[in-house]
Order: C-alpha cells, then sequence, then structure tokens
C-alpha cells in the first residue's frame, strides 16, 4: 500500500497565508525526503482558514523543491476553467518536471456560492452544471481524440508539454464520480474525510471499470483525515483545532485554525468535549498514537480496497503537522530518500 498526502496549506490563527505557503513547501520537502509516493494541494477559495486556491501555482514550486515524490492536484476544480487552459497548464508542468505530474480533477466548488460567482468571467447568469462534457473535453485533449471536424480538434497537437503529460485522476465524495471514473478508465481517489460512507462506492467502481488506453485496471485511492502524536491523548488535543475550525464552518463562520488550548475552552462552552476524538457524523478522523493511527488507516484502505491512501493533516502548529507525518512514516516503516538540506529547515 501507496502512502501520500493531501495538503489544504491551512493558515494558523496569529499566522498569515503566506506562511502557510511556505509551510506547504516545507511539508512537501519533509514528504519526499520521509518517502511518501505522491504530494497532492487542494483548490480552497475566498476563506480565512484555507490558502491554497490555485494548485496549478502551487506545484511547479513544489516539484522544484523535491526530488522524487509525485506532485499534483487533489484537485483542480473543474467547473472553475476552460478544460484547454487547463490541458495546456498541465503539460507545461508535466514537460518541466517529466513522470512526476498528477491531475486530480474534481467537481466540486471548493467554496460558497458567492465566490463561485465571483470566479465566473462572465457573471450575467450562473454558469451551467456541464461537468461531465468539460472533463470529456480535457480528456481528450491528453488522448488527441477530438473529432476531426470538433472546433477544437488542431489543439490538441499544441499542448506545449508533449509528449510530457500529467496523469488524470478523478476524485470524488458521492456515487457519481465513481460512476464517471469507471466508464472513462481513471484512477479514482475517494474523499472519505468528507463521506465516510465511501466503501461501496469504490467497491463499484471497481466492478464497472472499463479499461482505457493508459490504465487497464482499476486503481483506488482513498484520502483520510489522521493526525498521529506519541500519545492517543496528545494527539486527541492536537485535533481539537480542527474541531472548532469546523464545527463554525458548519455554521457559516470561517476563521483561521485556531490553538488547541482556544479550541478546548470552545468545545467545553459547547460541552463538545470529553478529552476524545471527534466524533463527526458521516465524516471519520483517525487520531491517536503512531500505532494506532497505522491499524486504523489498514482498515480504511481495507474497506475501500485501496491502493493507496492519501493523508490530509491539519493542526495550528506546523511543527506538529511535520511530526505527525513522520511519525505515519515511521509507523509504515517507509524507505526514506535522502533528503535536501532545505528539507530540515524550521517552518516560519
Amino acid at each position: 500500500m501507496l502512502l501520500s498526502v493531501l495538503d489544504q496549506s491551512p493558515i494558523p490563527e496569529g499566522s498569515t497565508g503566506a506562511d502557510a505557503l511556505h509551510n506547504t513547501i516545507d511539508l512537501a520537502r519533509l514528504a519526499d525526503a520521509l518517502g511518501f509516493h505522491r504530494y497532492w494541494v487542494a483548490e480552497h477559495h475566498g476563506g480565512p482558514m484555507l490558502a491554497g486556491p490555485s494548485p496549478e501555482a502551487l506545484i511547479g514550486p513544489i516539484a522544484a523543491a523535491t526530488d522524487a515524490i509525485r506532485v499534483g492536484s487533489g484537485g483542480v476544480m473543474l467547473p472553475h476553467y476552460s478544460p484547454f487552459k487547463v490541458a495546456e497548464t498541465f503539460t507545461v508542468l508535466a514537460a518541466l518536471f517529466p513522470g512526476r505530474i498528477d491531475l486530480g480533477i474534481g467537481r466540486a466548488a471548493g467554496t460558497d456560492p458567492l465566490t463561485t460567482f465571483a470566479l465566473q468571467r462572465d457573471r450575467r447568469q450562473a454558469s451551467p452544471d456541464d461537468f461531465p462534457q468539460q472533463l470529456a473535453e480535457l480528456l481528450a485533449y491528453f488522448d488527441d481524440s477530438l473529432p476531426t471536424d470538433h472546433p477544437f480538434h488542431r489543439l490538441a497537437g499544441t499542448l506545449p508539454g508533449r509528449p510530457e503529460l500529467p496523469v488524470p485522476w478523478l476524485l470524488g465524495s458521492s456515487a457519481q464520480s465513481g460512476i464517471w471514473a469507471a466508464q472513462l478508465g481513471l484512477p479514482y481517489a475517494f474523499a472519505d474525510f468528507i463521506n465516510a460512507e465511501g466503501a461501496e462506492i469504490a467497491r463499484h467502481y471497481r466492478e464497472r471499470f472499463e479499461p482505457s488506453r493508459d490504465l487497464k485496471a482499476s486503481r483506488t485511492a482513498v484520502a483520510v483525515w489522521a493526525l498521529a502524536a506519541p500519545t492517543d491523548e496528545e494527539a486527541v488535543f492536537l485535533s481539537t483545532s480542527s474541531r472548532m475550525s469546523f464545527t463554525l464552518l458548519r455554521r457559516g463562520e470561517l476563521i483561521p485554525v485556531p490553538p488547541p488550548e482556544k479550541a478546548v475552552e470552545f468545545l467545553n462552552r459547547e460541552g463538545k468535549w470529553n478529552g476524545n476524538p471527534p466524533a463527526r457524523p458521516g465524516r471519520r478522523s483517525i487520531v491517536g498514537s503512531p500505532a494506532k493511527v497505522r491499524a486504523e488507516i489498514e482498515t480504511v484502505a481495507s474497506e475501500y480496497g485501496a491502493d493507496e491512501v492519501i493523508v490530509v493533516t491539519i493542526t495550528h502548529d506546523h511543527r506538529a503537522r511535520r511530526r505527525s507525518y513522520e511519525l505515519i512514516a515511521e509507523a509504515f516503516d517507509l524507505e526514506p530518500r535522502p533528503a535536501r538540506t532545505e528539507a530540515l529547515a524550521s517552518p516560519r
């Protein structure tokens, strides 16, 4: 089983978005040195908690700062973009970093309706929900499979990074995404940290998978929210930062990631703090000592029949986030890679 990282570039309270982006580069270097397989960056817009609205802008600097780890988007929210522009951008990245670039594609807005509208170029009316058509067009640019009478047919041959191409993945947290991934013969990454009821969706994806030119058998990854610390108690304490943030997010209150001391006070006032890992209906958090986190990650991977687990972690203290990934790497006996000197630099 492969282990990878999904980084949402969290902004700690008392810090800045610039600090969070530098922390993303720092964590990518560490993940590369620890032996993680891939490093994906997410797309979120218009909030004070996460600093990553542009995966395409982060992937190049991350790939340049690392040596071997695959780098990609987790994911590009395709409804905001022109498929041709996405194809151009990711072939540029693939040409600059051959064999290392992934294009994870998502359908969600990654923000609230007002910000979604602000992202539109044409604001006379809401954009149509034509994701399947967008996805088919994007893949056709890579395959050079647009019909000869298609008005964009010649554009596939102009992609600047050819012959290098990114590896496309379809991301999802619902049944429909699994159906599309199976029909198109794409690798599929399911967001268990959004919907913990995805095991059946992953099973249906495998059963319905139709081999494609580039993928002959189904390939499933599952993304989990996990936080490891030397003891269960410390891990639960650190996890309160995320718990407070998401409690308020569900109420429409967006905040930077608070320190755990502040989060515990908040959860006490809410009557939600009992010293145990968070219980979130429909969502799963894996929190505890390295041995506990490994056991629970392996259980999730088994449920999903996954070849790979992608770990997302949010803490207030970036050093605690680094330590969590170090402990997970140790627990799974990942083989370290020779690290650049910069990988050991102090985070901001």
